[in-house]
């Protein structure tokens, strides 16, 4: 997003967005879950007056959490097929430009698409039914500890390239040109847009974790500290990834490629580059993972709560559902010519 929407100023437009939305909404959605201890699909039914349409917005919010695994499945997916490649040695020796066609080429695999995405769906629902979040819960906190180690690395490593200023320059530097040039009212959208996806506001995501938090804790305190920490790996992943493509050449608005085509150009030049890469995806599909329980146990427990299922029997009937769905994305870049959630049309970002 920064890269396609001009750099620094995008950034400073999307911290303002983080304060002076993300902060509040996050906080309410919180308050409605604890409020409520129900799903969106049932909380609004709870709180809202009588005569009022507020519980409507409930089944908005399903249809958001669906719409979101449609195509966050694919992508986790893509994290995995990244493990395994990097793991596999398939980048040894590969310049920019062979990096770059490995992407394109898993694209346009519509098996691999679908069997990554589908281990990803399974995985997700599987832990769901058997409610084993706590246990994960904690093997995905070390993990995303060791994650955050490993980028305070590379984003030294990276810093230290030979196009490290000029990387950072176009990450935090603020340019009116580029911002006039990609569209003002653009920038602020896409700012905007982002500010409440990487929260995952908007459609009940936090008001199911809400109705977890124990009443001691502070709402405020907790969207603060939430917001934070997703903004520092949002940062850190910039500087890591900027300076790369300037040293190495890397289009800056090539889109959802990016983190891809870099980091795999980053661990090609790093002495031990196929081990940390390995260890880098891996942890990136336990962080995609992390995401991807939180929106299956949502969906589960709204999908429960109108039907009256089992966790296991609503596990499986929404595993399939969402696989289903999610088709529409894994295939479209090869098969279908119905793709309404791909984050760009062309299977070629250069």
């Amino acid at each position: 997003m920064v890269g396609q929407y001009g750099g620094g100023a995008f950034v400073l437009i999307y911290l303002f967005f983080l304060v002076i939305l993300g902060i509040p909404v996050m906080t309410m959605e919180f308050a409605m879950g604890r409020a409520g201890q129900r799903s969106p699909a049932r909380l609004y039914q709870q709180l809202e007056p009588k005569g009022s349409k507020w519980h409507l917005h409930g089944y908005v919010a399903m249809a958001g959490n669906y719409i979101l695994m449609m195509f966050y499945t694919s992508v986790a997916g893509w994290m995995l097929d990244y493990f395994v490649r990097t793991a596999g040695g398939q980048f040894v020796g590969a310049d920019t430009d062979g990096v770059a066609a490995q992407f394109s080429q898993m694209l346009g695999d519509p098996l691999r698409m679908t069997l990554f995405m589908g281990i990803i769906v399974v995985l997700g629902f599987l832990v769901c039914s058997f409610s084993l979040q706590k246990g994960l819960e904690r093997i995905t906190k070390w993990m995303m500890v060791a994650l955050l180690v490993i980028m305070v690395v590379l984003a030294i490593n990276s810093v230290c390239t030979a196009g490290g200023s000029q990387g950072l320059r176009f990450y935090l530097v603020p340019d009116l040109a580029r911002m006039k040039k990609v569209g003002i009212g653009n920038v602020v959208a896409g700012a905007m847009n982002q500010a409440f996806f990487t929260l995952s506001v908007g459609m009940g995501g936090m008001a199911i974790f809400g109705s977890y938090i124990e009443k001691e804790h502070s709402l405020m305190g907790e969207s603060v500290h939430i917001i934070v920490l997703d903004t520092l790996v949002a940062v850190l992943a910039g500087i890591i990834m900027f300076p790369a493509c300037f040293t190495y050449g890397l289009e800056v608005n090539a889109g959802p490629s990016l983190l891809f085509d870099t980091m795999a150009t980053v661990f090609n030049n790093m002495t031990g580059g196929r081990w940390w890469g390995t260890l880098f995806f891996l942890f990136m599909v336990f962080a995609a993972l992390s995401t991807v329980l939180g929106v299956c146990e949502n969906i589960l427990a709204m999908v429960r709560e109108l039907t009256g299922l089992s966790r296991p029997k609503g596990a499986l009937l929404c595993g399939v559902g969402i696989f289903l769905l999610a088709l529409t994305t894994a295939l479209g870049y090869s098969v279908l010519h119905f793709q309404p959630c791909l984050l760009y049309t062309s299977p070629s970002p250069r």
